[in-house]
């Protein structure tokens, strides 16, 4: 009976190791502790901390798909914002445009070539150089070849309003025109020019002509300058006075070189004219007074043009002459 009892017990004793209580009684012994937890597969680990963890997921730069999407959808909506910015800018640069495009404030002045008168609207904003340019429209001198003076001369650089240019002012344009250049460049027919020379060799001098006649006649002006006989001097500093025109006036005539200019001045007027826009000078001795020439200053084509000054001091013929046709040949 005792060895069945026994027997009985030892079931009971593996009984109640598996309950709950046992734990608590039995402490620290291996026999009591609960196995350990099975691992989760690794697969799942990086799937769930590949969230936070860009090198378990397997990303180079350590963002998510997701977060790459995301990323993309912001740069897209940043790019949409400066397509709008930069459109606005647009609009803004065209509104710009638009002001500049406002009239802008221009001067109405003169403009004196070869004794006629251009009327010329311009900015006054505008340089002398673009002037230039819409002067050679007006009168047909090309820019290039152009002087243009204005209290002096102008450099291209200055605008109108620096020069402080005014309603009705007048210019002075000095140049010739292309078709003119072409006309003095021709070839010399030497043999026109040698008929030329007998017609003049043939011809009645100056002095013998009813037209000139009338003014000698009256004799040396009073006021005269002194005439030399046989020499030559440069012209002096102040004007060449004391002569006469065809209707007896008095006449002076004054070298502005700065200005590439002769002045002939009577008591009604004073006749400003470029030096290139003299075609010919030509003087002959007053027969008996052989210290004074009569000079003629060729202003046109023709012989009609020309202007007739009497009593000129012989000694200062050739220095007017090769001041003015030096010049014009230039």
């Amino acid at each position: 009976m005792d060895g069945e009892k026994e027997t009985f017990n030892s079931p009971t004793k593996d009984t109640s190791v598996d309950l709950p209580d046992s734990k608590a009684k039995q402490g620290d012994s291996p026999m009591d502790i609960d196995p350990p937890q099975e691992k989760k597969p690794e697969t799942v680990d990086r799937t769930e901390n590949g969230k936070d963890s860009g090198l378990e997921s397997g990303s180079g730069d350590g963002t998510s798909t997701e977060e790459k999407a995301e990323n993309a959808s912001v740069e897209q909506s940043e790019e949409k914002k400066q397509k709008l910015d930069t459109s606005g800018n647009s609009s803004e640069t065209k509104t710009e445009t638009a002001e500049d495009a406002t009239p802008k404030e221009t001067v109405t002045f003169k403009v004196m070539f070869n004794k006629q008168k251009y009327d010329v609207t311009f900015d006054l904003d505008g340089t002398v150089s673009g002037l230039k340019g819409h002067i050679q429209t007006v009168t047909g001198v090309p820019s290039a070849m152009q002087k243009l003076m204005f209290k002096g001369l102008l450099k291209d650089d200055k605008t109108l309003r620096e020069l402080k240019v005014t309603k009705g002012a007048k210019f002075m344009l000095v140049g010739s025109k292309l078709d003119d250049v072409l006309e003095v460049n021709k070839p010399v027919d030497k043999k026109a020019l040698a008929e030329e020379e007998k017609k003049g060799a043939t011809k009645e001098p100056f002095c013998k002509m009813k037209l000139h006649k009338k003014i000698l006649d009256k004799g040396v002006p009073d006021d005269a300058m002194p005439g030399i006989k046989g020499v030559q001097e440069r012209l002096p500093s102040v004007p060449v006075s004391g002569m006469v025109n065809k209707a007896n006036s008095k006449v002076r005539l004054t070298f502005k070189l700065e200005l590439d200019q002769i002045w002939i001045g009577t008591k009604e007027r004073t006749e400003k004219l470029p030096m290139n826009s003299v075609k010919a000078v030509v003087s002959e001795p007053i027969e008996g007074h052989e210290e004074y020439h009569i000079m003629a200053i060729q202003l046109g084509p023709t012989e009609a043009s020309r202007y007739w000054i009497y009593w000129v001091p012989a000694q200062y013929v050739n220095a007017i002459k090769d001041t003015i046709l030096a010049s014009g040949s230039t």
